[in-house]
């Protein structure tokens, strides 16, 4: 049975997946009504994903107070590992206001957290933060790579409106063992890029859009052992939802476009992405 739109727009469950898959990147903690959301709000998210076959999630935090809500969601729930660092579009905020140095420190100190198995979402966004404010973000960039690094996590990226320089970074400073692309939103020739140094590249809901006709060829160059699937919740809901709230629970018409993309079966599929999931991030 397939889903199909109800007359008031709210999502219905799609059919569950035949093998259980991670949601590699999701904010449970933003709520685009504006209401407050806590950790102990999350019980029924999460339930409802798991019983359509998304029983695990990388919750990310993108300033100080996403970066605790995520540990502390990480503690609270054994399908839940967190992601903790400062988003391309908080640094220069935190750097005019002489914040920055104290907040690399919070975030060193949550990474190195057993339950963190992700720096980020780091990198570059030449959307919403002009030229003048650049020079920070790449600065904060190359110290999210460090931490990594050091602290053996994976790094799971951020890139808006700026591949090429994302790019240039992670080859200027030598990109973690572990690399992610979150919410890949290049196309084919940037995926075979990545493909060539190892990266892995996570498709959104956004592979689902009518209008992603070059995302989809990006896809369909990227070798099954290098591909994640995620959310980016509460944004980025797949077809035929798209507009409403998106939920972990929605994966599933995700994991069945590219499985189309790709021209697999899904469990086929479903088995790849978890086993890539659980080599990045350990197990939950």
């Amino acid at each position: 049975m397939t889903s199909q739109p109800s007359r008031r727009g709210a999502p219905v469950p799609p059919d569950p997946l035949p093998i259980p898959v991670v949601d590699n990147h999701t904010h449970l903690d933003i709520s685009r009504e504006g209401d407050a959301v806590t950790v102990d709000d999350l019980g029924p998210v999460l339930a409802a994903a798991a019983a359509v076959g998304v029983d695990r999630v990388v919750q990310v935090g993108c300033d100080l107070p996403g970066a605790r809500f995520a540990v502390d969601a990480a503690d609270r729930y054994p399908g839940v590992v967190a992601g903790v660092a400062l988003h391309p579009n908080e640094v220069p905020g935190l750097a005019a206001s002489g914040e920055l140095d104290a907040a690399y420190a919070q975030i060193e100190r949550l990474a190195a957290l057993s339950r963190v198995r992700v720096v980020g979402e780091t990198g570059l966004d030449y959307y919403r933060t002009g030229p003048e404010g650049r020079p920070v973000q790449q600065e904060s960039f190359r110290w999210h790579i460090d931490l990594a690094k050091r602290l053996d996590r994976t790094l799971q990226i951020h890139d808006r409106d700026s591949h090429d320089d994302v790019l240039a970074v992670l080859a200027e400073e030598g990109a973690p063992s572990r690399t992610v692309m979150h919410c890949f939103s290049g196309g084919p020739e940037m995926a075979r890029e990545c493909v060539d140094r190892g990266y892995h590249l996570s498709f959104s809901g956004t592979v689902t859009f009518k209008s992603s006709n070059a995302l989809r060829d990006a896809l369909a160059g990227t070798p099954l052992e290098l591909l994640l699937v995620e959310t980016d919740a509460p944004y980025l809901t797949p077809h035929p939802w798209r507009g409403a709230t998106n939920t972990p629970a929605l994966v599933p018409l995700t994991v069945r476009a590219m499985a189309s993309v790709l021209g697999v079966a899904v469990p086929t599929l479903c088995q790849a992405l978890s086993e890539n999931a659980e080599r990045l991030y350990g197990p939950w």
